[in-house]
């Protein structure tokens, strides 16, 4: 190329920057690559390391003051302030002391609870109070009022702590964020506690049910419940060479996935289990719930064991080992990708 040429390249695309206007023909293998190319990496957080930084917060400012007492779990490969774990999604571990009472609210944006440590804590959606137990996936649909509370020391509270996931990110992205502080700290309860289980969770619906939404109407999903589901399939089923035993939380109603922007499982891998490689274009956050063992990320290679954290970027490869038997939970933005048509999966 002639240096005259380059000279006037250069003031055109100056020109074009003046003007609001870029050349798409010298970002054009960026923007449309051959392969995903997360901004986000690999990591873990170890729980041990975390609690301290938690229970600290609880000395320092009260639930209320704060609305929610959270510490963000911030993705290394984004930049800091972000307040994502990937691109889409976001993840928090919340505390709530006992006596403490989380003020109601609502937002545009869908969130998820998995219960880490802890008993006794409740949150109310929509009219309806749920106890909290270790291991437990409770949902806070979109726009629905919510509010958290622990029973006071004297009536056998203990301090709780939780996984936030929600979907901030992408409702950022969409420029669709609401919310709207209640004029109560506690929502009014029109429901007795486990009346949507009741309702949905039996394989049955009431008669006379509409799907208005497509969050599932069952908000608390026991791990107990999960737990054996997992385990009878593990004595009776043959075991996955890539995930073990895997299961979806879905909604009832539909039959898709539990909440329309986050997909949520838990699985079993058996002790001794060395999973097959996988990738998927999901992004996907997981926490140990029992058990120890080793996944691979990419180029990456983490010890885990129970409460850890650990995400996964979009095609990076994935492998599994446990080194007993080992409970995960996990949940990415696959309902999103699976509606536009953008899923893709590989299994070595």
């Amino acid at each position: 190329m002639t240096t005259d040429l380059q000279e006037k390249r250069s003031e055109y695309y100056q020109q074009l920057t003046e003007a609001n206007l870029a050349p798409l023909w010298t970002s054009l293998h960026t923007l449309v690559p051959p392969h995903p190319r997360p901004r986000i990496v690999p990591t873990i957080w170890k729980y041990k390391e975390l609690r301290p930084y938690v229970m600290h917060a609880g000395e320092l400012i009260t639930a209320k003051e704060a609305v929610r007492r959270v510490l963000i779990l911030e993705n290394p490969g984004l930049p800091a302030g972000s307040a994502s774990i990937t691109s889409t999604l976001y993840a928090g571990l919340q505390l709530i002391l006992p006596g403490e009472i989380a003020p109601s609210h609502r937002h545009t944006q869908s969130a998820l609870r998995f219960v880490m440590e802890g008993h006794g804590a409740w949150t109310a959606v929509n009219g309806e109070k749920t106890t909290m137990s270790p291991g437990d996936f409770i949902i806070t649909p979109s726009w629905n009022w919510h509010d958290h509370g622990n029973p006071s020391l004297e009536n056998g509270g203990e301090p709780v702590i939780w996984l936030d996931g929600l979907d901030i990110p992408l409702i950022q992205m969409l420029d669709a964020g609401f919310a709207e502080d209640n004029v109560q700290d506690e929502q009014e309860l029109f429901k007795q506690e486990g009346f949507s289980y009741a309702s949905f969770g039996y394989n049955m619906i009431p008669v006379r049910h509409e799907v208005k939404d497509p969050t599932s109407p069952i908000f608390s999903y026991p791990y107990e419940r999960s737990r054996e589901a997992l385990y009878q399939l593990l004595r009776q089923e043959a075991i996955d060479e890539w995930d073990g035993v895997k299961l979806k939380y879905i909604n009832p109603t539909t039959g898709g996935s539990a909440m329309p922007t986050m997909a949520t499982f838990m699985q079993l891998l058996p002790a001794g289990f060395k999973g097959r490689t996988y990738r998927s274009s999901d992004s996907t956050v997981y926490t140990v719930v029992e058990g120890k063992g080793k996944v691979k990320i990419g180029d990456s290679v983490f010890e885990f064991e129970p409460k850890d954290i650990f995400v996964a970027p979009s095609w990076q490869p994935v492998q599994l080992e446990a080194d007993e038997e080992t409970v995960l939970f996990s949940y990415s933005d696959r309902p999103v990708l699976s509606q536009l048509g953008l899923l893709r999966e590989k299994r070595d």
